[in-house]
């Protein structure tokens, strides 16, 4: 997916199997986080640092969904342990990370392996990826500040 490229209807189910679509968000901004793992330290500081401003994110017309691969259980505990107030999407058959295109190979510590690349789409009212934040961009601990800055 590109900016100009509309974002897909189906979205995909959330950490209690709710689908989440496009048209739920009408006439709002969403900011689509794929993050790589749950209650990794990267991501609690992301998923965190969205928590601490989602008041100012919500003023200005966004919407927070975060998307990872690992499933509803995992969803849960993340967002009960850190009290995340926006839905996380659970990916399992990896439809969406593939396409937004932001899965694929990742090297760490001399190991090669599949994962998914921390990138953000602001998808805008009418459904169209507005701006890409992508992985060597993302500041986990000042998301917020990187999406509302337009």
């Amino acid at each position: 997916m590109n900016v100009g490229d509309k974002a897909p209807e189906v979205l995909g189910t959330d950490q209690d199997g709710k689908e989440i679509k496009l048209s739920d968000y009408k006439g709002k901004k969403i900011a689509l986080y794929f993050y790589p793992k749950d209650l990794t330290s990267g991501c609690t500081a992301q998923a965190c640092n969205l928590r601490d401003n989602y008041t100012e994110l919500k003023k200005k017309g966004y919407v927070i969904i975060g998307v990872s691969i690992q499933d509803e259980k995992s969803h849960k505990k993340f967002i009960e342990k850190n009290e995340l107030p926006f839905p996380l999407i659970a990916d399992t058959d990896l439809k969406l990370v593939k396409t937004f295109g932001v899965y694929g190979e990742k090297k760490m510590y001399g190991r090669t392996y599949m994962g998914t690349f921390r990138t953000t789409f602001i998808i805008n009212e009418d459904g169209i990826i507005e701006r890409i934040i992508g992985p060597k961009q993302i500041k986990t601990k000042d998301h917020a500040a990187q999406i509302l800055a337009e």
